[in-house]
Order: structure tokens, then sequence, then C-alpha cells
């Protein structure tokens, strides 16, 4: 089961996927030292480590759509 839609245009900058990856890692390290629990910083970490998976090491991104022009609007045009 996939919980990641990599194929969503969303993903498609490196900025974007490290930005994710780094927050939850940042968040996971905060409630392991700063706020001491465990519980949810396991449950970060964890969040972080399929984030990176999915987002850096088996990410393909889709080839790009090729918009149509579209023939009514330009008969619009030409009326």
């Amino acid at each position: 089961m996939q919980l990641i839609d990599t194929n969503h245009p969303i993903y498609r900058p490196l900025w974007v996927r490290l930005l994710i990856v780094i927050s939850c890692t940042v968040w996971s390290l905060i409630e392991f030292f700063i706020t001491q629990e465990a519980f949810w910083g396991t449950i970060v970490g964890g969040v972080a480590a399929y984030s990176a998976y999915m987002l850096l090491f088996t990410f393909k991104p889709a080839p790009p759509v090729e918009q149509k022009p579209d023939v009514a609007k330009d008969d619009e045009a030409n009326d």
C-alpha cells in the first residue's frame, strides 16, 4: 500500500521533497530530546524514514502531461 502519491506534481521539485523529510526528522528529534516523548518521537521518526524512502530513494517522477490546444476557444476567438 502506497501512502504517498509520488505522481502528484507537488513532489516534482527536489526542495519540496527534502523539506518534507527534513521537517519530519527535526520534529522527531524535538520529540525525543526536548519533550522527552519517546513514543511520538518514534512515530514521527517512522514517518520521516518512510517519506525519505518514498520521496528520495524510490522517487521516479511521471512524465509531464502535454496540454492539447482547446479548439473551442480558438473558434470563439475567430467569431
